[in-house]
């Protein structure tokens, strides 16, 4: 599954990513690492960004870009 079917608040561990190099540095960079946890601490509504956190640290990441990680519950 995708980061956008995780519900609020859920803890997930990230597998893998899909998508070219590009979007793969760029998620690396962001610090989603396979294995590595994160939570979704809210989703803005009318189809606006996602907040998680990452490794401590929160990120703002767009739908578009969250539908290429692929992680399961943990």
């Amino acid at each position: 599954m995708n980061l956008l079917n995780v519900d609020n608040g859920k803890w997930v561990r990230v597998k893998n990513f899909r998508g070219g190099h590009g979007i793969q540095r760029r998620l690396t960079q962001l610090g989603f690492l396979p294995g590595n946890r994160v939570r979704i601490i809210r989703s803005a509504p009318f189809h606006g960004p996602l907040l998680l956190e990452v490794e401590g640290r929160e990120i703002v990441l767009g739908r578009g870009v969250a539908a290429h990680i692929i992680v399961e519950y943990i």
